[in-house]
């Protein structure tokens, strides 16, 4: 087991009814003017917006709004809400929504307080400096409510790209998987996807694992299979969507990497460039990427993928673990093809040539290079 030093200091608070209790969260922490920041309009058809007004009003918290976040957040509306932060004198920011909401608030909050473009951090200059972030989930998959991390796409270059910063995580997270129940079932097909592909990108790509590491992603992975199957069965149980919210927190918290050796996202680093050129939704670009990439990977990790395969799935062989992934993915409605994603034309070049500029800021460069990343494509088809 490699060496470690664990440090989240995100408090998470999970349960029916608990996003009562921002406004006094905030006003014990001196915030008196929070950016209200949320999707398009599910919060305010849902009734959760009206909610919030009403709570922070209560308790004397001012608010400006910043609506409009899209499920692949782009450069130019992070701005907009840098834009208001600084107008607007605001102390700290409320994330509402998902992972791309608070991703989103994550770059405003870092934004608002660096001298330079917000961008400047994407593109790999340090900040130690953010607003107090604090978030409402509506939408579990992404972890991103108790990491640092956040990914933003810029819209003129076509660049995804990403950043974290220890001052970008949330100060506190709140978890109501009662918020899911309204939640497309695509998107929570995507969810699943994307909280899966989390933990196997470390589980078959670290140089060093622990025996509990990997048991620990193992049941994740169970974890999410299960109660997704139970979600799509019956779309009111709370329990299962309760728990497969703290399923995708776990995959991305930091948890699964503790005391294991190198790793790499290369998943990620190729999924960004399909949603930054055609604005796929990430579990589903992932969806079609992850198979790809195990069939290709398999034999650099032998081991790993031959335990994936009987722990998860009870099967013998890599192949096999693969192919029973790839099929659980088409039965919960997920796309296991490039053609699934039904964007037209996909030009394997253009698409490697821009995940290639990821690899390189990565430092995946020498094992993922344009002409390997079309390869996997090449086996999405």
């Amino acid at each position: 087991m490699e060496a470690f030093n664990y440090y989240n200091p995100t408090r998470l608070i999970n349960g029916k009814d608990k996003q009562q209790e921002i406004g006094k969260i905030l006003k014990e922490d001196g915030i008196e003017h929070v950016l209200l920041v949320f999707g398009k309009s599910s919060i305010k058809r849902s009734g959760l917006y009206d909610e919030l007004v009403s709570i922070l009003t209560d308790k004397g918290i001012r608010f400006t709004d910043h609506g409009g976040v899209k499920s692949n957040p782009v450069l130019a509306h992070t701005r907009e809400g840098i834009q208001k932060v600084k107008e607007n004198n605001v102390q700290a920011v409320l994330a509402v929504g998902g992972g791309s909401v608070v991703d989103e608030s994550k770059a405003i909050a870092a934004g608002a307080l660096w001298d330079g473009d917000v961008w400047d951090l994407f593109k790999g200059q340090k900040t130690n400096k953010a607003l107090p972030l604090y978030t409402i989930l509506t939408l579990s998959a992404t972890g991103s409510e108790m990491n640092s991390g956040a990914v933003v796409t810029n819209e003129e270059t076509l660049e995804k790209f990403s950043f974290s910063s220890p001052a970008t995580f949330p100060k506190v997270s709140i978890v109501n998987a009662a918020f899911t129940f309204g939640l497309p079932m695509d998107y929570m097909a995507y969810s699943a996807v994307d909280a899966i592909t989390h933990t196997l990108e470390v589980y078959f790509t670290a140089q060093e694992m622990p025996l509990l590491k990997r048991r620990f992603i193992e049941n994740i992975v169970l974890t999410v299979m299960e109660t997704t199957n139970k979600i799509i069965k019956d779309p009111k149980d709370y329990d299962s969507r309760a728990e497969f919210a703290l399923a995708s927190t776990w995959a991305l918290n930091g948890l699964t990497t503790i005391g294991v050796g190198k790793y790499s996202f290369p998943n990620h680093m190729i999924e960004h460039s399909l949603s930054a050129i055609f604005d796929v939704p990430h579990g589903a670009g992932l969806a079609v990427v992850l198979p790809a990439w195990m069939k290709w990977y398999k034999e650099k990790n032998t081991k790993a993928f031959e335990r994936f395969a009987k722990e998860v799935f009870g099967l013998d062989t890599a192949d096999q673990g693969i192919v029973a992934l790839e099929d659980w993915f088409f039965s919960i409605g997920a796309p296991t093809k490039l053609d699934a994603l039904n964007v037209g034309v996909i030009d394997n070049k253009e698409v490697a040539e821009n995940a290639f500029l990821t690899s390189k800021k990565w430092g995946m460069s020498d094992v993922y290079s344009i002409e390997t990343i079309s390869d996997i494509l090449d086996i999405a088809r």
